[in-house]
């Protein structure tokens, strides 16, 4: 067997105070550790050398270690301080440095003793939920005459540091106080059962069992007394049995296995039918919603052939209008061209009219000279013939209906010329081509009438003209404002959807458009710097560049002429100095990620320089047309639909 403890007698009959308890346990635990003391008996047996008249001489390694402890944290005032501090240093010396051996026990005898569960009798009755009973627990009297002791929470506690995990200590109380007893309830799952008879056994290899409470010989009893409660317990006629039969019932282990096995099927047959009547909801689910789907398909089809429809309309009103329009303007050209040309005529006839006005006046200044020459040379005939006289005066009338018919004509250029300026630009053409027609039929032409009628067609013809001309713009500005409005409501409905969409992460979304994608960058950072440098280095250079595409001083781009086609369009300059630079330093993928914000900061928000928001067909990485919008809504819709319905 093993050695005990030799004390001197000075020793033996002193203690030692709390204080000095783990002190005492240090230098006891030194003693165990040199191997003054003999613990270990064989590979499987070990003894306590503080406890030499035990009757159980050997324990394993596991009951050592609980009577251990259980007498080291022992609150009995029968446990001297020394006793506790000794068992206190045996189970730091077990835990510490016999942990290992402990391992080496047979694995069939660990299949045995292991589960203190598969151990017991499975036919048993235990009062279940599991409880185990306390008594011996010290009282003390109050003036009253009453008795009391302390709460159960300490004791609870107490059991929480040995490893039983109680859930609560119940003390019981009668009409004279505090009873001395209490109960200990455990969970009621099976970790519950197993730290219940854990609790039992520790008990019983301490010798503070319920056998050792019901001896009747022996020293008179001292410290806690306690056991996992069994139908003895139950059915006693004692404050107990009392508290036991309130809360809890009997039943085996066996039972309690059936009983679970029982709810266990019956849950398993019950989520079973659950599944099959979901099963059946959603498929019927499915169904609506293919009918629904295949319903809102054909609509959106009917409704995208009535919009081809009414925009081939729309096309073909406005290429019409736009060729009556053109046809317009050229006729119009034309009638102005011819316009001009008559006035260039008129302008002749005038000048020829100026040079007749002016040969006529020469005509009449050297008829009057003949006339004076005659005269002075007839002066010495005073006796003419009448019929020379006659003749004279008939010259005389003519010349001065002449003049009469000059000075009339003279007077009605003039007043023509007053009038010409009291009109506008185009009335002041025409009413001047009439005075020099006016003038050309009192000077008695006979081809100017064809010319002022030819003129007067032309003025009416031009003035229909300039009439349709209004009619086709007016109805043109119509068509115009119609547009505009119907294109204002589709990007209201567009804004509107973006906002609803904002969060979403179906195939159709929203996406931030100029906006820098940061994976590329990560990516050619971790294969240019070490691991540690990269996320600050991403953050630095990320910066950077975010600050170079909100730059509008900043314009990597360059015109081009696309082939076959007149017009030119911006390019990415791929001279541009930084941008050529970042290509070198960190590879295509940071390049291709700046180009690509550049590309749409121009397209979408060139003058702002700054983020917008765009919807998005995520799947196809292309801008989104309203249809697909509207159609992942109401998709979207559906879902929320079903799922309040199976709520």
């Amino acid at each position: 067997m093993g050695s005990t403890v030799i004390l001197s007698s000075d020793e033996e009959d002193s203690d030692i105070s709390d204080s000095e308890m783990e002190e005492y346990g240090d230098k006891i635990y030194l003693s165990l550790k040199s191997g003054k003391l003999k613990v270990k008996l064989s590979p499987h047996s070990f003894t306590c050398p503080y406890c030499p008249n035990k009757k159980k001489p050997s324990f394993q390694y596991k009951d050592l270690l609980q009577h251990a402890s259980g007498v080291g944290n022992s609150n009995s005032d029968k446990r001297t301080a020394k006793e506790k501090a000794s068992h206190l240093a045996l189970a730091k010396y077990l835990q510490q440095d016999l942990a290992d051996d402990s391992q080496a026990e047979p694995s069939s005898k660990r299949r045995k003793t292991g589960d203190p569960i598969q151990d017991c009798d499975q036919d048993e009755k235990l009062v279940c939920p599991w409880k185990g009973v306390v008594v011996n627990i010290p009282t003390t009297k109050t003036e009253n005459g009453r008795t009391a002791g302390e709460s159960g929470s300490k004791l609870r506690d107490e059991y929480i540091q040995r490893g039983f995990n109680p859930t609560r200590v119940r003390t019981l109380w009668n009409h004279w106080g505090f009873s001395g007893t209490a109960i200990v309830e455990f969970n009621k799952d099976w970790n519950g059962l197993h730290n219940a008879l854990l609790f039992d056994k520790a008990y019983l290899v301490d010798g503070h069992g319920k056998k050792d409470w019901l001896r009747k010989d022996g020293p008179p009893k001292s410290g806690l007394y306690a056991w996992i409660a069994r139908a003895d317990d139950y059915n006693g006629n004692n404050i107990i049995g009392e508290d036991l039969r309130k809360k809890g019932d009997l039943k085996t282990i066996a039972e309690v296995t059936e009983e679970e096995a029982r709810k266990q099927q019956k849950l398993v047959q019950n989520l079973t039918q659950l599944v099959e009547e979901k099963k059946k909801g959603v498929k019927e689910i499915e169904e609506l919603h293919s009918a629904k789907s295949k319903e809102l398909k054909e609509k959106l089809e009917e409704k995208e052939k009535s919009l081809q429809k009414h925009n081939s309309e729309l096309n073909a009103i406005q290429e019409r209008t736009m060729g009556h329009v053109n046809k317009i303007f050229a006729d119009h050209e034309r009638l102005k061209m011819q316009l001009e040309l008559e006035k260039k005529k008129l302008e002749i006839k005038g000048v020829e009219l100026a040079k007749r006005e002016a040969h006529n006046e020469t005509e009449r200044k050297n008829l009057a000279e003949d006339l004076q020459e005659n005269a002075s040379k007839n002066s010495s005939l005073e006796l003419a013939s009448m019929e020379q006289q006659k003749a004279d005066e008939e010259v005389k009338k003519l010349a001065e209906n002449q003049r009469r018919q000059k000075e009339e004509l003279h007077e009605k250029i003039i007043r023509l010329e007053r009038q010409r300026d009291q009109k506008q630009m185009i009335e002041l053409e025409i009413e001047r081509l009439k005075g020099e027609l006016n003038v050309k039929k009192h000077m008695g032409s006979d081809g100017d009438a064809e010319i002022v009628k030819e003129v007067e067609n032309i003025y009416k013809g031009l003035t229909e003209k300039e009439e349709e001309l209004a009619d086709l713009d007016k109805f043109n500005q119509t068509l115009i404002l119609r547009e505009r409005r119907t294109n204002d409501e589709l990007q209201e409905a567009r804004k509107e959807l973006v906002n609803i969409m904002k969060e979403w992460k179906q195939n159709i979304g929203v996406k931030r458009m100029g906006e820098l994608v940061t994976k590329p960058f990560m990516d050619a950072l971790q294969q240019k710097y070490c691991q540690q440098d990269v996320e600050d280095r991403a953050i630095d250079v990320l910066q950077l560049w975010e600050d170079y595409l909100k730059d509008p001083d900043w314009h990597p781009f360059k015109r081009i002429k696309l082939e076959n086609q007149e017009r030119e369009v911006e390019v990415i300059d791929d001279r541009d100095e930084k941008l050529r630079d970042l290509k070198e330093d960190l590879g295509d993928g940071p390049y291709n990620a700046v180009t690509r914000a550049l590309l749409e900061i121009n397209e979408y928000n060139p003058s702002g320089r700054y983020i917008t928001t765009e919807l998005w067909n995520l799947k196809e990485d292309r801008k989104a047309t309203l249809e697909e919008g509207v159609t992942c809504l109401l998709d979207e819709w559906e879902k929320a639909k079903r799922k309040r319905g199976m709520a």
